[in-house]
């Protein structure tokens, strides 16, 4: 499944003193930070159902975040969240599973039971990965984050149609990779732990993620991320 080579500019993220866009007036919109994974998530969907001109992106400050935005778009107070046919939705699982039943744009689950089963496992594992992954910051990551990362490895070995976990590109990779795009930089950088290191699939795997331009339009440069993450966990 090609990614659609549609190459956008991304837009400036709106703060305390932005003014709101046109709430409700029809306009599809999903508001997302740069540097939210979740976001991210919804984000990669958007852009490999080639919906950008259909979706229109609104980046949010988290640091600096508009009272509006609270008040009058997302009472949760956080991304994403789609603004959608007069009402605002949020989660960022329930968003790429909405945005892939209610739009146009190549399917990106399969009907296929055993696919869609083993599917709904690794959506609902993405939480064990990501608590296990941070909590081991204080720690020793290499040793307590094995499990996890041969747990994605295993995976990817299910079906062998393809590089991805169900075979072809879905929802799953999509779920993962923002994820796993952060943790393999931080780890490397800061515990010189490289979570590829005889996990071959798994190398492969986040290789063919990489040629997805849907995906690396959304990527935040490796700096950014080492500077996130050590601010937040060290």
């Amino acid at each position: 499944m090609a990614s659609p080579a549609v190459v956008e500019d991304r837009p400036a993220p709106l703060d305390a003193t932005a003014e709101p866009p046109a709430l409700f007036d029809g306009t599809t919109r999903l508001y997302i930070s740069y540097t939210c994974p979740f976001a991210q998530r919804v984000w990669i969907t958007r852009n490999v159902k080639g919906l950008q001109d259909k979706i229109k992106l609104v980046a949010i400050d988290l640091g600096n975040r508009p009272v509006w935005y609270k008040e009058k778009v997302y009472p949760e107070n956080k991304v994403p969240a789609l603004e959608h046919d007069g009402k605002v939705m949020g989660e960022s699982l329930d968003l790429i599973k909405y945005l892939d039943i209610n739009f146009e744009g190549p399917s990106l689950y399969p009907e296929d039971r055993a696919k869609r089963e083993f599917g709904e496992e690794l959506l609902k594992y993405t939480d064990t990965l990501n608590k296990t992954v941070y909590g081991s910051f204080k720690g020793d990551p290499a040793k307590e984050t094995a499990t996890v990362f041969d747990y994605l490895e295993n995976s990817l070995h299910k079906f062998d149609e393809g590089p991805f976990f169900l075979g072809q590109l879905s929802l799953v990779d999509i779920a993962y990779i923002p994820f796993i795009e952060r943790f393999k930089v931080f780890l490397d950088e800061v515990f010189k732990y490289d979570i590829t290191a005889g996990r071959p699939t798994l190398e492969t795997w986040i290789q063919e993620m990489n040629k997805k331009d849907a995906y690396t339009q959304t990527k935040m440069s490796s700096n950014v991320i080492v500077e996130i993450f050590k601010k937040r966990f060290m």
